[in-house]
């Protein structure tokens, strides 16, 4: 296990340098390219790594300490990288299972190479389970087209993990998951993103007009549906506990932010600090009940991920819920801290008000509200029409 924790790797300096970016990088749409550089050299970009192949070793449960950190900081940067860690995260939870198909990513992302994660689609509710884009094989690999949206990382990624439907194989329909790489002539960056919020992550389009993909870099061939692999138990789980993480993370500044407004303001009216106000104590208590359930879930569903623990049919009932809870509580405790803050916050350039734009973005990354609802239905009650157990 490597000597560097979440804590030391991200120390207090490097989080303030960050900080101190944040709102440049918000208000010219772009990309955190010195945050980058700056965690690349830190050997945070690796920290998934196993140590014996030139990582720190982290297991999952010490990047959500880490991605809570860096989101408080700045959440596009954390939002962005969290795509490069969760194909990390699925190499581990596959090696820890005795699977060694993505140690080339591990070793990759040793040796300084970005992954992005090319899986979303516009319109495609299927998600891992459904593909528009086409998967086409040919001699030696499979070339893929079609479109991947909320690419985040689009100006620094040296690989993309995507997925497509065969349709032609003897074998077909199959998802198909492989890596291809950014030089290849059928890829296409798009400069498409000009948000409401997480601006810096920079997450275009990306244009897949034949990219190849080699045998050697294809990883799965699966049936479309849902999927017992572990594989896609890696994708979900590493994809909902790091995401959940970062807005975790946002939901923890926003309640210092909000402490900190209210010891700072007076009232014209009594003269007391507004830490006094009674209102003020009741809406900084409300956030500060919710945010406390995030990080001690958060980081007990990742242990029982980097322990193998056997949640059975609830697992995927438990990785949307937590996902749900995060973005959702976050919502509200920068909602409640803007409240506090009052209209100061509403002005451009301030935290706080980055800090509502940003985590808007949470209702729109998968598991959404209705799915989410759907697979925790399903694990509790069983599908539509399934008869009551006796």
């Amino acid at each position: 296990m490597s000597a560097a924790t979440p804590e030391s790797l991200l120390d207090d300096a490097l989080l303030d340098r960050i900080r101190e970016r944040a709102p440049r990088y918000d208000r010219e749409n772009a990309f955190f390219t010195e945050d980058l550089a700056e965690l690349e050299a830190a050997g945070y970009l690796r920290a998934l790594v196993p140590a014996e192949l030139g990582g720190h070793g982290w297991r999952l449960e010490d990047a959500v300490r880490a991605q809570m950190r860096l989101a408080g900081a700045a959440p596009a940067t954390a939002l962005a990288v969290n795509m490069h860690l969760v194909w990390l995260g699925v190499a581990k939870v596959l090696r820890d299972r005795g699977d060694d198909a993505l140690e080339f990513v591990q070793r990759e992302a040793a040796a300084g190479e970005v992954f992005a994660f090319g899986i979303s689609e516009a319109g495609n509710d299927l998600m891992l389970f459904g593909s528009r884009t086409e998967a086409t094989p040919e001699e030696g690999g499979i070339r893929f087209r079609g479109r991947k949206i909320f690419t985040s990382l689009s100006p620094a990624w040296t690989r993309l993990g995507t997925m497509g439907l065969d349709s032609t194989s003897a074998d077909a329909p199959k998802i198909v998951y492989g890596f291809v790489d950014r030089g290849d002539p059928g890829v296409k960056v798009l400069d498409d993103w000009d948000t409401l919020g997480m601006r810096a992550s920079q997450s275009c389009t990306t244009v897949l007009d034949g990219a190849f993909a080699p045998a050697d870099r294809i990883v799965r061939r699966l049936d479309p549906g849902p999927n017992a692999d572990p594989f896609i138990f890696g994708i979900f789980a590493s994809f909902e506990i790091l995401l959940a993480s970062v807005y975790a993370g946002i939901g923890a500044r926003a309640l210092e932010l909000a402490v900190e407004a209210a010891r700072r303001r007076t009232s014209m009216k009594t003269g007391a600090s507004l830490a006094d106000d009674p209102d003020i104590r009741w809406r900084i208590a409300d956030a500060a009940i919710a945010q406390d359930a995030l990080e001690p879930q958060l980081t007990a569903l990742a242990r029982d991920v980097d322990t193998l623990a056997d949640h059975g049919g609830r697992w995927f009932a438990k990785l949307s819920g937590v996902k749900i809870r995060s973005t959702e509580t976050a919502r509200q405790v920068v909602d409640q801290a803007i409240r506090v803050a009052g209209g100061g916050s509403y002005f451009a350039g301030n935290e706080l008000g980055r800090l509502y734009r940003d985590v808007l973005a949470g209702i729109f990354h998968p598991s959404d509200d209705e799915s989410a609802h759907a697979t925790v239905a399903n694990a509790w009650l069983g599908p539509v029409g399934e008869a009551p157990a006796r």
